[in-house]
């Protein structure tokens, strides 16, 4: 059984369908493990970057029922074997300057989860790797501390993606992907990617709307600066335009894998995948940033913390470091969420981070908190209304 099998497995994850907006930071983990079963990485560089990540063994479990010393960070992410890796990457570092242990729980932070620890009053976990839309419903929820700024420096990320109750510790985009010996040009933009006639062929889009929305505004003929408030109907009817045409992909490895196979000729996928994709093709497959939709993975910190609040808010301060930031854009090539970073990435990596300045000046930089505004439809926030619609037009 491969690495990437072991970590995925849908019996060791149940409820891993119902992980909504954190499926980006599980597929960095099946990209890293994949690189290193290709030896395209080594095992320290894969363990350093499941540190970052927080990606370890489990170390402890919802139900464990034994109290834990208040000296103790746990931060819990998606799994993969890398407790020990992490004390080399932040635990030691952390606990030299603060005496604090780290240790990793690999089990999944899964709002429900996050939720019925706060509701029991049996908090386990101190820092969770969630992501934007997981945040902002847990905010909704009071289940989150918010994040203290005199400890944690806003500067250190762009200012969007510093909500009041999470942080972000990485980025990625939805990027514009196509297959340069099967389109007779370079697409310019999602209005190329609607254009059957110029640029004939199957594309592929995700399953779920989130990142999707953006591209079908544009299309419809929104400038990057008018896609918020996004017109849910509006861009429904885009995907209704080209559904015949359309292939859904659900997960990271399915978007890379219906260019591998030649199904589809454009995408909109993660530029990670994308990344692959180049590699693995020689460049054929490439992408353009005009356009993409960056968004952010967050930290998040929720009541009751064992650990304290401050001594969370310290620790989330310490991921800051661009040089431990680096070592995930090595691994996976999602872009460092500190804008210090981008000067430190190597000249030759440049074009795949979508943090450099002159790849963010072409994106969008995704609201994520319109996605839990009030629809004014059935009480549905945007997020709840437009999957509705969207996978009843996908599937339609």
């Amino acid at each position: 059984m491969t690495l990437t099998k072991t970590l995925y497995e849908k019996d060791l994850y149940p409820e891993i369908e119902d992980a909504g907006d954190s499926d980006f930071a599980r597929d960095c983990v099946e990209i890293a493990a994949e690189r290193l079963e290709k030896g395209q990485i080594d095992r320290r560089t894969f363990l350093q970057a499941m540190a970052i990540l927080g990606a370890g063994t489990s170390v402890m479990t919802l139900g464990g029922g034994s109290a834990k010393a208040a000296t103790e960070v746990v931060v819990v992410n998606w799994g993969g074997p890398a407790v020990e890796a992490y004390q080399k990457a932040f635990g030691d570092p952390f606990e030299k300057a603060t005496g604090n242990k780290v240790v990793i729980d690999g089990t999944g932070p899964l709002g429900s989860k996050i939720k019925a620890m706060v509701d029991a009053g049996a908090v386990t976990w101190d820092v969770c790797d969630t992501g934007t839309g997981t945040t902002l419903v847990l905010q909704k929820q009071g289940v989150l501390e918010p994040i203290d700024y005199s400890i944690v420096d806003k500067s250190k990320m762009q200012e969007k993606f510093a909500y009041e109750y999470g942080c972000a510790n990485y980025m990625f985009s939805f990027a514009l992907t196509y297959n340069k010996k099967s389109v007779s040009s370079e697409p310019t933009g999602w209005k190329d990617f609607w254009d059957l006639e110029k640029f004939p062929g199957n594309r592929t889009l995700r399953k779920q709307p989130n990142g999707m929305l953006e591209a079908c505004m544009m299309a419809a003929g929104r400038s990057p600066n008018e896609v918020y408030p996004i017109d849910i109907d509006l861009a429904v009817s885009k995907l209704k335009e080209i559904k015949d045409y359309v292939i859904a992909w659900g997960s990271g490895s399915q978007s890379q894998e219906l260019f591998r196979t030649g199904e589809v000729v454009m995408g909109n996928i993660w530029h990670t995948r994308a990344n692959l994709l180049n590699q693995e093709t020689n460049g054929d497959v490439t992408w353009t940033w005009k356009d993409g939709i960056v968004t952010a993975g967050m930290w998040n910190v929720p009541k009751g913390n064992p650990a304290g609040v401050e001594t969370a808010m310290k620790f989330i301060a310490s991921a800051q470091d661009p040089e431990q930031q680096l070592v995930l854009f090595n691994a996976m090539g999602n872009g460092p969420a500190n804008p210090a970073a981008a000067d430190m990435v190597p000249a030759d990596k440049k074009y795949i981070d979508p943090g450099q300045p002159e790849n963010l000046a072409v994106q969008v930089l995704q609201n994520g908190p319109w996605y839990e505004e009030d629809s004014g439809v059935r009480n549905l926030t945007n997020d709840e209304l437009s999957r509705e619609k969207w996978l009843d037009a996908l599937s339609s």
